[in-house]
C-alpha cells in the first residue's frame, strides 16, 4: 500500500473471517462493502478507521457477503447456460426501442439519432458517449423483460442531457418513465 497524495487512493489485499477483500482508504464518511460483478469483495474505509474496525466490519457481514457472493455464482451459471443472442437478433429488438424514445431527445441530439452498439458487456447494460453520439446496449439485456431494455435505452438517452447520475438525471427518467423502479429491478433478476 503506498501513501500518495491527498486525495489519493490506497488499496491493499486483506482476509477477515476467512474472507478475501480489497480494502481501499479513501476520502469516505463510512465503511462500504460491496461484492463485485466478479464475486471479489471490497471495503471502503475512511483514511484512519484502524484495520481491527474493517476486518470486524468484514467479519460481522458475513453471511450477507456469502449471499451476495451466491448470487453472483448463479447469474454467472445462467450466463453460461443461456446463449446470448446475436448482435443482428440484438439490435432487431433494441432499434425499435430506440426509434420510439429519440424523438423525446432529438432537439437536444440536434436531429442527429444516436449509433447503436451491441457488445458482450458483463458488468453494465448500456453506456452513453455522449462525443461519438453513440449507445452501447450489451448483448444479454436482450435476454430481459421489454421493460427492462426500455428502462435502459431511456436511461443511456437520458444521459445525452444529463452526463451523470445527479438527481436532475433521476428527474427526467422518471418524467418518461415513472415506473423506472420497477423497470429497474427486473434486470437483477436471474
Amino acid at each position: 500500500m503506498g501513501k500518495g497524495a491527498e486525495g489519493a487512493v490506497e488499496s491493499q489485499k486483506r482476509t477477515a473471517g476467512g474472507v478475501e477483500y480489497t480494502l481501499t482508504r479513501k476520502k469516505v464518511k463510512n465503511l462500504n462493502l460491496r461484492v463485485r460483478p466478479d464475486g471479489s469483495v471490497a471495503v471502503s474505509a475512511p483514511r484512519k478507521t484502524p484495520l481491527k474496525e474493517v476486518d470486524g466490519f468484514v467479519t460481522a457481514h458475513l453471511e450477507w457477503i456469502a449471499k451476495a457472493q451466491s448470487r453472483v455464482d448463479a447469474r454467472q451459471k445462467k450466463m453460461e447456460e443461456t446463449p446470448l443472442p446475436t448482435k443482428e437478433e440484438c439490435m432487431a429488438l433494441f432499434e425499435p426501442v430506440s426509434e420510439r424514445i429519440y424523438p423525446a431527445f432529438a432537439q437536444v441530439l440536434e436531429g442527429q439519432k444516436p449509433r447503436l452498439v451491441v457488445r458482450d458487456m458483463t458488468s453494465r447494460w448500456g453506456v452513453c458517449h455522449i462525443q461519438k453520439r453513440q449507445i452501447t446496449l450489451a448483448q444479454r439485456l436482450a435476454l430481459k423483460p421489454m421493460a427492462a431494455v426500455e428502462y435502459v435505452v431511456l436511461h443511456e438517452y437520458c444521459h445525452f442531457v444529463h452526463p451523470d447520475h445527479q438527481k436532475e438525471f433521476w428527474a427526467l427518467v422518471e418524467r418518461f418513465m415513472p415506473d423506472w423502479k420497477a423497470r429497474r429491478a427486473l434486470l437483477k433478476e436471474p
